[in-house]
C-alpha cells in the first residue's frame, strides 16, 4: 500500500502492514521458495533517520554523488534526489528491491536511481555513502564496516543510522542527530525508538 513515511511524510512508499505477510504472498505469486525477506517492503528507522537528516541538511549531499548501500525501499537514496543530489547509486542485492525502488522512486516523481547489486565490484565511486539498518546481523555488519572503512578512507562522507543494534560500532562513529521514529511493534518489540544518525 502506497503510503507516506511516518517520520518523513513528505515521501511515500509502498509499505506493507505485514512484512511475514509480505514474504508468504509474494513467494506465492512468483512460485518460490527461500526468497530473502521483503525487507524492502518496510520504512526502517535508521533509514527514517537518514532521510529526516537529509532532507533537514541538503548542503550534506546537494550536488555529490550519493551511495545508499543496503538500499532496501530507496528511502534514503529519494531523500538524497529530493535534497539536490547530483547523482544517486542504490546499492542493494535482492533484484526484488530494485523493482521496490523503481515503483518508490516513481510514485514520488523523482528519476529512479541507478541500481547495482554491490557497490564494491561495481566500482562505484561516491561523495556521499549513506547506510541504514545495517547492522543486525554479524556477517553483514563485518561486510558493510569493512567497506565503509574504504571508503571513508578514501575521502567519501560516511553517514549511517541505526537504533544501536547489538553490532554496529559506535566507537568508530560521531553522533550527528537523534529523532523518535515510531516503530512497528511486531519487527521491533516497541511503538516509538530512537533512531541516531552517525558520521564516520
Amino acid at each position: 500500500m502506497l503510503a507516506p513515511v511516518p517520520f518523513v511524510p513528505e515521501i511515500s512508499l509502498y509499505q506493507a502492514d505485514d512484512i511475514y505477510a509480505m514474504w508468504e504472498l509474494t513467494e506465492r505469486a512468483l512460485g518460490q521458495t527461500g526468497l530473502p525477506p521483503p525487507f524492502w517492503s518496510v520504512a526502517w528507522p535508521g533509514g527514517q533517520a537518514l532521510a529526516r537528516y537529509l532532507l533537514d541538511h541538503p548542503g550534506t549531499v546537494a550536488g555529490r554523488t550519493v551511495l545508499d548501500l543496503g538500499s532496501g525501499s530507496g528511502l534514503a537514496a529519494i531523500a538524497a534526489t529530493r535534497a539536490g543530489a547530483a547523482v544517486v547509486i542504490a546499492a542493494e542485492p535482492d533484484p526484488l528491491a530494485a523493482a521496490a525502488i523503481a515503483a518508490n522512486a516513481a510514485a514520488n516523481d523523482v528519476p529512479v536511481p541507478v541500481c547495482v547489486g554491490d557497490a564494491r565490484h561495481a566500482g562505484v565511486r561516491a561523495d556521499v555513502v549513506v547506510a541504514g539498518d545495517v547492522w543486525y546481523e554479524r556477517e553483514l555488519a563485518d561486510q558493510v564496516s569493512a567497506y565503509l572503512d574504504e571508503v571513508a578512507a578514501a575521502g567519501a562522507d560516511v553517514l549511517t543510522g541505526d537504533i544501536g543494534r547489538r553490532y554496529f560500532p559506535r566507537g568508530r562513529y560521531q553522533r550527528l542527530a537523534s529523532y523518535q521514529i515510531p516503530a512497528s511493534k511486531a519487527l521491533e518489540g516497541k511503538t516509538q525508538l530512537t533512531a541516531s544518525v552517525w558520521r564516520q
